[in-house]
């Protein structure tokens, strides 16, 4: 039975045709990272002071304060608005094999009875999508059901279409995590500051160690040479 499915998935393979993809006609250098909020667009849409904090805060971890929250927001949505984005998401990875995003529109009460587009450092940095839908989360409180999704500056916000991509990890009321990416995060940090302390030995100067590797799944078999 096993093998017949096989063969069966094998003939439904060969049947697919292939997609004819255009290639852009532009060089790779003028379309490469267009929709990606990286360092270029930062150091354009940013003031400098801004710029310089917000490398700080990816390369070296420094703590993200509230006013240069408010200026990267700024500085995002108007590189947004000039792509055409309409409308936001704070994009997670829950416990559930997939992906999950809470959305919303660059809208706001003015207190008036007006509207108002807005969009400031604590809409950038925080969002609150229900929890309770998610592992665990049906067994914990009502109060403490909620979850809170928080931006990881290291990974580029980038456009989908109208929308805003904000990468985010999800994390729940009591500070656990509830997705794949926190406790990535913090694996890495915990490599960090083990290997900084490692490389204090050789170099008192440095300041930060990246993993962008991990375990090597190789092995070689050496043959044991005559004893001596």
């Amino acid at each position: 039975m096993a093998n017949d499915l096989r063969f069966q998935v094998v003939g439904e393979a060969f049947k697919k045709k292939p997609l004819d993809v255009k290639a852009p006609a532009e060089r790779p250098c003028e379309y490469f990272g267009k929709h990606v909020f990286n360092r270029e667009k930062m150091y354009k849409y940013l003031p400098k002071d801004v710029y310089d904090k917000m490398v700080d805060v990816i390369d070296n971890g420094a703590r993200l304060d509230r006013q240069v929250a408010d200026a990267v927001a700024a500085g995002m949505m108007a590189w947004a608005k000039e792509n055409g984005v309409t409308h936001y998401t704070h994009w997670f990875q829950p416990l559930t094999e997939g992906t999950a995003e809470k959305h919303d529109s660059f809208i706001e009460h003015d207190g008036k009875g007006g509207m108002i587009e807005e969009f400031s450092g604590k809409l950038l940095v925080q969002q609150e999508p229900d929890a309770s839908s998610f592992p665990s989360g049906g067994i914990r409180s009502t109060f403490e059901a909620r979850g809170y999704s928080a931006w990881d500056p290291t990974s580029p916000v980038f456009i989908i279409d109208d929308t805003l991509i904000i990468p985010t990890v999800f994390i729940s009321y009591s500070g656990e995590s509830l997705d794949y990416k926190a406790p990535l995060l913090r694996a890495l940090k915990a490599v960090n500051v083990a290997a900084t302390e490692v490389c204090h030995y050789f170099d008192p100067a440095v300041k930060k160690v990246t993993s962008n590797l991990g375990w090597e799944q190789e092995y070689f078999l050496v043959d044991e040479g005559p004893r001596l």
